[in-house]
């Protein structure tokens, strides 16, 4: 009996072990099947999230093909014609396209916040031309240094011969890695990344996602880049104030040639002009008097006899040819779009440019800027045409400036950005349209969504708030 009791008890003793055993096994194993279903699970949820940024992503791209549209079909039928749309024609913020949104990244016209965000298309008249900006205008550009100016001049002439603090193919040879000039003009702004001395501080300044919005980063000082005063403003580098793009159409909208006002004939054409639109030979026959000319064949003087035809002068522009006429702004607007410069190339469109461009000016300075720009924002309605000019600078400033303006515009910038559902798969792509033809055209398209937001802070939120919502 004894022994019977003595061996239960040391079965029972081994027995109890392996059970334990047993259980630390299947707890193991449970706690494997459990972290097995979670990470399955979080990477299934991961995978669900992944998907939805890629449809999202794929609606923002459709929506911004579909606002490219858009936005030809705005330019085929605005009105007036040959100027920027006014905003109130068309739809610039958060427009639904499906359940994707998209924006018009537009420019402030610097009497808002710098942090305030502006929408809408971007003329691109408002900017000096790379490709036909003389030395002395470039000089005057914002963060514009003489050497990189002179450097711009030798990368776009056809020779070899340095500019005075310039630079060729000898110092483009010494770069590593080594390049030539190019000896030809820009054919996008983003060529000047490649021009000597054109560092990045130069080209973005503090606006370094390229938006026109002061952004927290841009006003922390040395906290994160870029480098930036702390100053609560925002200085944009060149690439704000610069085009290759602009030019206008020798023709008019009918294919009628438009009368250059520098030409040797010029006398002959405008004639045609004035009696078609005003309507009244005499008073066509007046202004060309004016300008130094008369009808054609002459007129009749006194005894029957011809009087002589005065013998014309030069005309450098059709700011000129306005204040040297005497017709009055109603008279002109009638005939603005059948004249033209001798250089339709790189014209400065005196209604949409800034201060910085307009001082860039021959015959302009900072002062006469800031008052052709006050005028401009004193006016109830948007300009359309240069004639107010005359009112603002004196004779002299004005004929200096002429060559050199336009009161009309033909290729814009559309800056779009877009989100799909939840505000999700952002995108950014830059498009410059061209509608000196009876079509308009994309010259350029430039995917910008590298550099990172550029809706401002406020639009996020409302982003946020409404995905929320949505949840």
């Amino acid at each position: 009996m004894k022994l019977r009791v003595a061996q239960n008890w040391i079965s029972e003793q081994r027995t109890a072990p392996e059970g334990g055993s047993v259980l630390i096994i299947v707890l193991w194993v449970s706690l494997g099947l459990v972290t097995l279903a979670l990470y399955f699970a979080n990477s299934m949820s991961f995978e669900i999230r992944a998907a939805e940024n890629r449809v999202a992503s794929m609606q923002a791209e459709e929506a911004i093909a579909g606002a490219a549209r858009y936005i030809s079909n705005i330019l085929v039928n605005a009105q007036p014609p040959n100027m920027l749309p006014a905003t109130n024609s068309y739809s610039y913020a958060a427009v639904p396209l499906g359940d994707a949104r998209f924006w018009l990244i537009g420019r402030s016209d610097g009497q808002d916040l710098p942090t305030t965000a502006h929408f809408g298309l971007v003329d691109e008249a408002s900017k000096l031309n790379l490709n036909t900006a003389t030395l002395n205008m470039l000089q005057m550009l914002p963060r514009m240094t003489p050497e990189l100016a002179a450097a711009i001049i030798d990368w776009r002439d056809a020779d070899d011969t340095v500019t005075p603090g310039g630079a060729e193919s000898q110092i483009y040879a010494q770069l590593n890695p080594p390049y030539r000039c190019k000896n030809a003009n820009f054919e996008s702004i983003d060529e000047l990344r490649l021009v000597y001395g054109a560092y990045l501080d130069v080209l973005y300044g503090e606006d370094t996602n390229l938006n026109g919005i002061l952004d927290l980063n841009e006003n922390d000082g040395e906290v994160s880049p870029p480098s930036d005063n702390l100053d609560g403003r925002l200085d944009p580098g060149l690439f704000e104030y610069v085009t290759v793009y602009t030019r206008e159409p020798t023709t008019t909208t009918n294919g009628t040639a438009r009368v250059n006002v520098g030409a040797a004939n010029m006398q002959q054409q405008l004639a045609s002009v004035l009696q078609n639109k005003l309507g009244n030979a005499d008073r066509a026959n007046a202004i060309l008097r004016q300008l130094g000319g008369g009808a054609p064949g002459g007129g009749r003087g006194g005894g029957g006899g011809r009087t002589p035809t005065p013998t014309p002068t030069t005309i450098g522009s059709v700011l000129e040819l306005y204040i040297r006429s005497g017709m009055t702004a109603t008279e002109f607007a009638l005939i603005e779009d059948d004249v033209m410069n001798p250089n339709v190339n790189g014209l400065v469109n005196v209604n949409t440019a800034s201060e910085a461009v307009l001082a860039c000016i021959p015959g302009l300075d900072a002062d006469k800027a800031t008052s052709l720009v006050g005028y401009r924002r004193s006016q109830a309605g948007i300009l359309s045409s240069i004639a107010w000019v005359k009112d603002v600078l004196d004779p002299n400033s004005a004929n200096q400036a002429g060559p050199y303006l336009t009161g009309k515009s033909y290729q814009f910038t559309a800056d779009i950005a877009a989100v799909g559902h939840y505000g999700r798969g952002y995108r950014r792509v830059k498009f410059i349209f061209d509608s000196s033809e009876s079509t308009p055209k994309i010259l350029y398209r430039q995917d910008l969504t590298h550099l990172g937001w550029a809706l401002g802070r406020q639009t996020r939120e409302v982003l946020l708030l409404t995905a929320n919502s949505l949840r």
